[in-house]
């Protein structure tokens, strides 16, 4: 499993500066003030530091960018890196900030300054998020940075501040490696042994087997993967932190390790990329992991449904009639559209085994929604205003791009089937929205509950500030903000 780069919090001591190999970073406000280590750095620069500071391109620059001053006079270091961040910058733009530190750092090491920086343990979030990289696959040795150092005014309180940010990242870490992996690797068994390797954690993991899911009487799910020569699995991963009997938050993952479209397979250009359609199940993954490591308080039970969509002599073909747990008949119309079956069965089963408080399904479902919202921002859906708004200001917080799209019966009547109770698809037009009209009949009347459509989020072509192209582990900062927000305050 990827970690976070290794990262040390120091009082400022500037002796030896001038021979440390490697980077030096210097963060300075927008007025380009510094403080004793800005001082120290400009003197041996000769003055460089100070030049450029009272430049245009200094000034040029946006809270939470940065420029090279490359083979400064006078240091041994490979260059100086100086990152401008506003004195009243929030969270989300030091954590930009820290990305450009992290989008570059050095194999020799990387000392950062930043005795003036309120922020800084957002700053080092950042720096370990943008830092990531999977390379578990490249014969070639890996390029890895060396050891971060963050010289700051109050390392002590630095470091307790950024404690639960170092579990976040290694909760979005988990997300992105799962996320990244290809199929040939995670299987269903590979993906079921990661979670239960979790137990360790102080999660509590079960793993239920299609026999169990047989009996339970899960027939949507079933049906898209027994095409495979992967068996179908649920797991379900308790993190019991709060009240005891206090009603869970349950979060619900798609978890489709590989999708072909089964017998209507999808075109052969991009179909790569379906590894990343486990990308929900991913995300739950990822929040559970992060909840064990901070010890949260809060009970919250993680179920992902585990299953590979594949055509073979076994499976199932457009026009064939399903039954749900629920017990509603599906008339499956598009094979393609099997994560709405998968999340039908693990979405009720988690209401009759838990009650939880409320349910928010992840899953990369649909391509319509990034035709309506591209990559910037995930598709929202809900039943319960409050609940939405609660997750939609978390999201805000952590700087995770969602926007909320309507639902409403006129859609709900494109589901309708001639030979069974629905069909799993309603035609080209609105197919998000009819996707979370199809998993809204499997949510009780009085559950509240949120549908939150990756499909554009969860895996990028090109980088962003806090992560390199490729899986992002959009989700895990939101859903562990909004879990703080609603039962540890």
């Amino acid at each position: 499993m990827s970690h976070p780069v290794p990262l040390q919090f120091q009082p400022v001591n500037l002796e030896g500066l001038a021979e440390l190999a490697g980077r030096i970073v210097l963060v300075v406000d927008e007025n380009g003030k510094t403080g004793a280590a800005g001082r120290r750095l400009d003197k041996l620069t000769r003055g460089a530091v100070a030049r450029y500071l009272a430049s245009g391109d200094f000034a040029a620059l946006k809270s939470g960018e940065s420029a090279d001053l490359a083979w400064p006079a006078g240091l041994a270091a490979e260059a100086v890196q100086v990152v401008k961040l506003d004195r009243k910058a929030e969270a989300t733009a030091a954590r930009a900030a820290g990305g450009t530190i992290g989008r570059a750092l050095s194999k020799a090491g990387t000392l950062v300054l930043a005795e003036g920086v309120k922020l800084a343990a957002d700053l080092s979030f950042g720096l370990a998020l943008r830092a990531y990289d999977f390379s578990a696959h490249k014969t070639a040795e890996a390029k890895r940075p060396g050891p971060v150092t963050l010289m700051v005014a109050d390392p002590e309180k630095t470091a307790a501040e950024a404690a639960p940010l170092a579990a976040l990242a290694e909760g979005v870490f988990f997300t992105r490696d799962l996320t990244n992996e290809p199929a040939n690797i995670l299987t269903t068994y590979d993906f079921a042994a990661r979670l239960a390797a979790m137990q360790e954690l102080g999660l509590e993991v079960e793993i239920l087997e299609e026999e169990d899911l047989t009996r339970l009487g899960m027939g949507a799910l079933l049906g898209v993967g027994q095409g495979s020569e992967s068996p179908s699995k649920v797991v379900v991963m308790q993190w019991k932190g709060g009240a005891e009997g206090e009603a869970p938050l349950a979060l619900i993952g798609k978890g489709v390790v590989f999708d072909t479209g089964g017998i209507s397979i999808k075109p052969a250009a991009g179909m790569e990329e379906m590894t990343m359609d486990m990308g929900g199940a991913g995300v739950v993954a990822g929040v559970m992991r992060t909840l064990a490591l901070r010890k949260a308080r809060a009970n919250v039970v993680g179920l992902v449904g585990l299953v590979e969509n594949m055509p073979s002599g076994r499976a199932q073909r457009p026009g064939d009639v399903v039954r749900s747990m629920k017990g509603d008949t599906i008339e499956v119309i598009n094979t393609d559209a099997e994560g709405r079956l998968v999340l039908a069965d693990v979405l009720w089963y988690a209401q009759e085994r838990f009650a939880p408080c409320g349910m928010v399904d992840l899953a990369t479902l649909t391509g319509a929604i990034i035709i309506a919202l591209g990559h910037e921002n995930t598709g929202v859906f809900s039943n319960d205003d409050a609940f939405c708004d609660q997750f939609l200001r978390a999201a805000r917080a952590e700087g995770e791009g969602a926007w909320r799209l309507p639902m409403g019966p006129a859609y709900d009547a494109k589901l309708k089937s001639r030979i069974a109770d629905m069909m799993n698809v309603g035609g080209r037009d609105g197919g998000a929205i009819t996707a979370a009209q199809f998993l809204q009949r499997f949510v009780k009347d009085d559950m509240p509950w949120i549908h939150l459509d990756i499909a554009g989020t969860a895996l990028l072509k090109s980088d962003t500030p806090l992560a390199p192209k490729g899986a992002t582990g959009w989700g895990v900062m939101a859903l562990n903000r909004m879990i703080r927000d609603r039962f540890e305050r």
